[in-house]
């Protein structure tokens, strides 16, 4: 459940609220990073095609391979802004503040092709209009992660862009000096109204059930039906 698309929203906006979190030590960089691409990396293996089966090994390599990406990209990112020396205290505490979406953008995309290599590797099923079976198509499976790692690119912007700019503004108000505590509180809903926004809008972008010309694939798969079109699951 906690991996389904509709769990998304309620298990990842805790994870947000910690990327987002202002003055990270290395410590904290590094662990808000693992904790949200094992998350994405179980959300990605769990709404994969999964037509043909994944031995357990994949799993573990692509979770690894993505999670070592992610916290890699988001640390050389962070020590370059502390490295900055022309930025004031408050220009480098907001720039950092914008650190997470190139890090987890670029993860992303590591975690969906890493987490479904087995697809490139296999192929898979494309269906005609009756929903028979044509065959398995390697070129099909490339066009299922690449519309699935643009939404992953589009998924935290909104995330992780929106909150900062909103809450940059909301601290100077007088409600929020004169009570910090509320800070968090208000970030959390922040980044609970922004997640929600973001993931119908990614998810939307291309359809679950997309479809390709039989033209664009492998000879043997334009041979095997009459249908111009053939469908392919491209999973979520």
């Amino acid at each position: 459940m906690p991996f389904r698309m509709s769990g998304y929203i309620p298990f990842g906006t805790p994870i947000v609220v910690g990327l987002l979190l202002p003055n990270q030590t290395l410590a904290s960089t590094v662990f808000w990073q693992w904790l949200n691409q094992s998350h994405n990396a179980c959300v990605n293996y769990a709404n994969r095609n999964a037509t043909k089966p994944s031995p357990a090994s994949k799993f573990i390599q692509g979770y690894l391979g993505a999670v070592i990406s992610a916290v890699s990209i988001a640390v050389g990112l962070n020590v370059l802004v502390q490295k900055a020396n022309k930025f004031t205290p408050a220009t480098r505490l907001l720039v950092q503040r914008f650190v997470p979406f190139p890090a987890v953008a670029s993860a992303n995309i590591c975690n969906v092709v890493l987490m479904r290599y087995g697809e490139l590797e296999e192929g898979i099923d494309v269906l005609d209009g009756d929903g028979n079976l044509v065959g398995s198509s390697k070129i099909a499976a490339r066009h299922a992660l690449l519309e699935t790692a643009l939404t992953r690119v589009v998924l935290p912007m909104p995330i992780l862009v929106l909150p900062p700019i909103v809450m940059s503004m909301l601290e100077k108000t007088a409600l929020l000096q004169a009570r910090p505590r509320l800070l968090l509180p208000v970030q959390s809903l922040v980044c609970l109204a922004a997640f929600g926004l973001a993931l119908p809008l990614a998810i939307s972008l291309f359809p679950q059930m997309s479809e390709i010309e039989t033209s664009q694939l492998e000879p043997e798969i334009a041979r095997a039906t009459s249908s111009r079109t053939v469908v392919y699951n491209k999973g979520l």
